[in-house]
């Protein structure tokens, strides 16, 4: 169950914002990935095949170029690689990435990189995970291969706020209505910005998604493989669309689930997000209202009124347990982040819920908040998945509009967002006035060239809508959606065989599902 947990926190990691994401086959014509009676394998750590330095920068060879000593780590295989910290300036600053290899259990046919998204989740603790990320058969087949982006968990992890810091910060208030408390939510957002550049430099303003696809391809050419294979979910897809824009020559074959546009920027991510989670805490209501321990009654829109009012009321008159405060930006934000996983998530909410709303006790929502955020029960925050979260996602997607901005959108979110939008509008401002910039962004993933890539969206995804997953299906010069009609974030090893059966015959076999398919 611990492991099952590391799962679903790295998965449920985009949700952080909000205070502050059977049919046919047809046959594949592309390149497979590294064939096992060709294979390069360097299980010591021995050099990079022959064509992993083909158009690269010769100032990097000597990254390309190194070896891994590889260390056992209880389920895998353990080491580090050196990459630049400025891939700007290669001979300059470096840092060390963690990395974690899980042997296939048969034949490999090379490394599958994989990302559970956050960003701010750890890939070395993902990979570790292997026998519940991917299928047997793709065990069988594929060493399962995860590197910590620059930034988050043991790769130069950046450290920017106290654990009573990052207290502060999700306990902001979701719904200030007085200047004085608008300033001070101002205050207290731009303070993680300025806490990064004074506690975490100079790794946080390297902490960018690019960045972190140039990475990749050193590791991919450290294991020793010509072709890149992948599976990123969440904004591990943001990842893996970057590294297809930067390298799309190197893809073999790459699968995204639960999609994070690089397109968008942080306000048309939020509010996608808002709409969507939007619907499902309708859903959780819906699925609620039918069960005995449901602390809401009457219809959906009067249980959904019921636990907005719930909300609201906790601004004024909060719930305390063991010195801490349950307010509402911090009941919001539990909700949230508890909606991602149907049916893991909605007895624990509904459980929460109908301790804290019907007997007055908080002591239940502070443990599926805390689930969530990595916070342990002593107050200690047990890795920098919040501070790398921010980090990231502000390099990334700075905002770029005023105070006045966001009392705008917090206005107009709540006409299709009442539960959510005014408080994920006010998380805009933690990624304001951010002090580093992305020096070369990419925002554009065309991968022109590339082998096909298979996108997977499902309908009713609250952190990655379904319409972002049919973007960057049409954004991809080569690619094929594969449409997941259900509900929770991700869809492989989800529960729909069917599209386990899709990924694995595009994982092992090369044959992409026919166009149109959609499972349920």
């Amino acid at each position: 169950m611990a492991g099952h947990r590391q799962i679903v926190r790295a998965a449920a990691g985009a949700a952080a914002l909000a205070l502050v994401l059977v049919g046919c086959s047809n046959s594949l014509d592309a390149v497979p990935p590294r064939p096992a009676d060709t294979a390069a394998s360097t299980p010591d750590g021995g050099s990079p095949s022959s064509g992993a330095l083909d158009g690269t920068d010769p100032a990097l060879a000597r990254f390309y170029g190194q070896q891994v000593d590889w260390k056992n780590c209880g389920s895998a295989e353990c080491g580090t690689i050196t990459v630049p910290l400025d891939y700007a300036d290669p001979s300059g600053q470096t840092i060390d990435l963690a990395v974690a290899r899980v042997k296939a259990t048969g034949d490999s046919l090379g490394a599958l990189f994989v990302d559970p998204g956050g960003p701010g989740g750890s890939a070395v603790d993902y990979a570790k995970a292997a026998d519940a990320i991917v299928t047997p058969a793709v065990r069988e087949r594929y060493d399962i291969v995860g590197v910590d982006p620059r930034g988050v968990g043991q790769s130069a992890p950046v450290k920017c706020l106290t654990d009573e810091q990052t207290d502060e910060l999700l306990a902001l208030d979701a719904s200030p209505t007085t200047p004085e408390q608008e300033k001070q939510v101002e205050a207290g957002a731009l303070a993680v910005g300025k806490d990064c550049a004074a506690n975490a430099a100079p790794v946080y303003a390297h902490v960018g998604t690019p960045d972190a696809a140039r990475d990749l391809d050193i590791a991919r050419a450290v294991v020793g493989d010509d072709a890149f294979n992948y599976l990123g979910k969440s904004y591990g897809s943001q990842l893996g669309a970057v590294y297809a824009q930067l390298f799309p020559e190197r893809v073999g074959r790459m699968v995204i689930d639960g999609i994070l546009p690089a397109s968008l920027d942080i306000v048309e991510v939020t509010k996608g997000q808002a709409d969507a989670f939007e619907v499902a805490v309708r859903d959780f209501v819906a699925d609620c209202l039918g069960k005995d321990d449901c602390p809401l009654t009457g219809s959906v829109d009067e249980g959904l009124a019921q636990l907005r009012a719930w909300l609201a009321s906790l601004e004024s008159d909060p719930l305390t347990y063991d010195g801490r405060v349950l307010n509402e930006a911090l009941a919001t934000y539990a909700v949230v982040a508890n909606l991602y996983f149907p049916s893991y998530d909605y007895p624990r909410l509904r459980a929460a819920l109908a301790s804290a709303m019907g007997k007055g006790e908080a002591a239940t929502m502070f443990s599926i908040l805390d689930d969530r955020i990595s916070r342990g029960p002593g107050g200690q925050y047990l890795d920098n998945s919040t501070d790398a979260f921010y980090a990231v996602t502000c390099l990334d997607r700075p905002f770029t509009g005023t105070l006045d901005d966001v009392k705008r959108y917090a206005q107009e979110w709540q006409a299709t967002a009442p539960t959510f939008g005014q408080s994920l509008a006010w998380g805009l401002l933690t990624c304001k006035d951010w002090p580093a910039t992305e020096s070369d962004p990419v925002t554009s993933t065309v991968a022109e060239g590339s082998n096909p890539i298979l996108v997977v969206s499902t309908t009713k995804d609250p952190a990655t809508p379904y319409q972002w997953g049919e973007l960057v299906a049409s954004q991809l010069a080569n690619a094929r959606l594969l449409t997941y009609d259900g509900t929770g974030h991700t869809a492989y090893t989800q529960g729909s065989s069917c599209v386990d059966d899709a990924v694995d015959a595009y994982l092992l076999a090369g044959e992409l599902p026919a166009e149109g398919t959609r499972c349920t």
